[in-house]
């Protein structure tokens, strides 16, 4: 296997652990997330862990598909592609914030806290609850806009894969971005039907652009010219 052909299939599969990692992860939190009494329940947190532990996948990988795609589209244009780095860095250092404030709910759930009442642990466990989502705001909601923007953009320059698939990243950017400051002025419950609308370009942008690479590698491009020798 060349090594272009071996970043290209090593950057798909890391977008495709994206969406294996984060959509069980958003029904197995459901609990911790809309039962405002969970903290003070009793039963197994073993769901609300494992969902946990699919976010922190989610987060490495947001980071593993940056660091596998730069030396190929830095060749494009570097500083646009330190950007998209540290743009998944971000987003991935916001998720785990959101997972550390969960994780914080599950140990004073299984713990307790010494001379707090109900009512008081209710209140900080919403606490947490509120931080989470305000990070999930910030985060998968805002950053991936960002993300679309800049790789977006190199991929379609570059002709690493086919001009229709980095169009839904830079269609679908601006919406997300859009969208998510207008929810962060309206209140995060509101304004739901334009975010998922905003969302669908994101979504199929990623899965196409994992898909693509996973199993057919990038197209041939100026600036793979040299790179691709025999391992």
């Amino acid at each position: 296997m060349v090594p272009v052909r071996r970043t290209a299939l090593v950057a798909g599969i890391l977008y495709l652990v994206t969406f294996v990692a984060s959509i069980p992860a958003v029904f197995l939190l459901d609990p911790v997330l809309n039962d405002a009494h969970y903290i003070v329940g009793s039963g197994s947190e073993g769901r609300v862990v494992l969902g946990c532990l699919l976010d922190i996948v989610n987060a490495v990988a947001c980071v593993g598909t940056a660091v596998a795609l730069f030396p190929i589209v830095r060749r494009q244009n570097e500083g646009i592609a330190l950007g998209f780095v540290t743009s998944r860095m971000y987003e991935a250092a916001v998720i785990m914030i959101g997972v550390v404030s969960l994780l914080g709910v599950v140990t004073l759930r299984r713990d307790g806290a010494d001379g707090a009442d109900t009512d008081t642990m209710v209140s900080v466990g919403r606490a947490l609850v509120a931080i989470r989502d305000w990070t999930f705001l910030l985060g998968p909601s805002l950053a991936p806009g960002f993300n679309a923007l800049l790789l977006g953009y190199l991929m379609y320059r570059s002709g690493l894969v086919p001009r229709v698939i980095p169009l839904m990243g830079l269609v679908g950017g601006p919406l997300i971005i859009a969208a998510t400051v207008a929810r962060m002025f309206a209140g995060q419950d509101r304004l739901m039907v334009l975010a998922g609308i905003a969302t669908v370009p994101i979504f199929l942008w990623e899965l196409s652009l994992g898909l693509y690479l996973t199993f057919r590698g990038f197209r041939p491009s100026p600036i793979t010219a040299g790179l691709a020798v025999p391992a």
